[in-house]
């Protein structure tokens, strides 16, 4: 069950912990680690969303799983995390938490969409125009390739989305056929 308002608020707090520790890149280099997992590996997930599964096994599995791999504020996270019954919520927290580091950093996250692979070279010049005529700091560019947009492609910043593929230029057109636009109406 999605639930954005406990995982803003979780993620706001282990921020702010980081902040007053001196860890906040560590913290996020922890978070992309526990991001990663939690895309690649479902079974994962399903486990934390498990009420068969009580919460001393779920405690062993992170210990097991971020052992040497995440600093002691984070292991105190997922503990927490643990004993409040919220670890079914990390997938959300982890993105929540990426969503307040960028946003506490300045970043912005741009996601592109094209029905081919872009090469390195578009995909700087693309990253030097958003920045000359945006007023991010940084930019992170985030490519992604769907070959049912035919061409062209879709721009994501934020909540605002720049469609210019032809399929929705193919849409536009079906569109105008079925309203019969270029037939007179003559009654």
């Amino acid at each position: 069950m999605s639930n954005p308002r406990l995982a803003g608020r979780y993620a706001k707090s282990l921020l702010d912990l980081a902040l007053e520790r001196n860890q906040l890149e560590e913290v996020y280099s922890d978070v992309k680690l526990l991001q990663s997992i939690c895309k690649t590996n479902s079974d994962f997930v399903n486990v934390l969303k498990s009420p068969v599964i009580g919460p001393e096994k779920k405690d062993k599995i992170f210990d097991s799983i971020t052992a040497g791999k995440v600093n002691e504020l984070t292991s105190a996270f997922l503990k927490l995390l643990v004993n409040k019954t919220r670890e079914s919520n990390l997938p959300e927290i982890v993105k929540a938490f990426t969503y307040q580091y960028n946003e506490y950093k300045g970043i912005k996250e741009v996601k592109i969409t094209t029905a081919v692979p872009m090469s390195s070279d578009l995909q700087e010049i693309i990253l030097q125009k958003i920045k000359s005529n945006t007023p991010y700091k940084e930019v992170q560019l985030q490519t992604a390739v769907k070959d049912e947009l035919i061409g062209g492609f879709t721009l994501e910043v934020g909540d605002t989305l720049i469609d210019a593929s032809i399929l929705r230029d193919l849409n536009d057109v079906k569109k105008q056929f079925k309203n019969n636009e270029y037939i007179h109406n003559i009654r």
